[in-house]
């Protein structure tokens, strides 16, 4: 059911060599909006704009897991990044076929779950030259210890005990990952594999665009400041907000992410 990769395309008119940005939505269907309203703006600007509908968005999620969203079991919360990124660098690979893109100017966008991904597949392949990140963090771990959003912390099994001793082994396997490279080291959980954290070493230097809620209920501030030193510290802004209420702010968060992603791909 999930094989099939959907997406829209915002072709610029009369495009010839323009840069590509790939826009990944949040959890659930909403955040395709505000996705769509920044493609169209970017078509405007000469930048093509892909649209891609996660396994997170209704028209790809299982009836079986819907259901029970969000309380996934830590498997399927797995292949859901796993194969989310998969599905952001086979983008990339049809970008590469089409005659009016430039496959050598390519960056992501991606609110919420979608800026997770961005920041993984940007690790891991090069290609993605520049991210556009909308209310992210990093250390999952602590995340789901500290959020304050009902729906995912209801009915928490780890003791505090258990998230420290957790919340220890993810640190020491951060720094065992930035010595050795992440393919040289074992997650002592598999989870430790989808956390952006885990890839914030390999941003660093590299064009990035951080934009979050002041009173964001779901990802902790600390979380939030956890990834942001991780990356290097890239530019990083605070709206009066909360994870819902983000929007509010659109008109700023698009130019924000115009000049942003201008300056990235050098558009004079």
């Amino acid at each position: 059911m999930n094989n099939t990769v959907l997406g829209e395309y915002f072709q610029p008119r009369g495009a010839d060599n323009a840069p590509l940005v790939v826009l990944l939505h949040g959890i659930g269907d909403l955040s395709v909006i505000p996705c769509k309203m920044l493609a169209k703006t970017l078509a405007k600007k000469g930048i093509a704009g892909f649209v891609l509908y996660s396994v997170m968005h209704s028209k790809r999620m299982p009836d079986s897991v819907l259901k029970r969203f969000p309380h996934l079991t830590s498997q399927e919360w797995f292949e859901s990044y796993r194969i989310s990124v998969i599905d952001l660098l086979q983008v990339i690979d049809w970008a590469e076929s089409r005659a009016e893109i430039n496959a050598e100017k390519v960056a992501a966008v991606g609110i919420s779950f979608g800026g997770f991904v961005s920041a993984i597949a940007m690790g891991i392949d090069e290609r993605i030259k520049a991210a556009g990140l909308i209310i992210i963090g990093g250390n999952s771990t602590k995340i789901g210890w500290e959020t304050r959003a009902s729906d995912y912390n209801k009915g928490r099994k780890q003791t505090k005990d258990g998230y420290r001793k957790t919340l220890d082994s993810y640190m020491k396997y951060l720094a065992e990952v930035e010595e050795k490279g992440l393919e040289k080291v074992a997650p002592p959980q598999e989870n430790f594999w989808i956390d952006s954290m885990a890839f914030a070493h390999l941003l660093r230097k590299r064009p990035l665009l951080m934009i979050n809620a002041h009173w964001d209920l779901a990802i902790p501030k600390e979380a939030t400041l956890d990834f942001w030193k991780a990356a290097g510290e890239p530019p990083i802004s605070w709206l009066l907000a909360t994870y819902p209420t983000i929007w509010l702010w659109y008109p700023l968060i698009r130019c924000k992410i115009v000049r942003f992603l201008k300056s990235a791909f050098d558009m004079r």
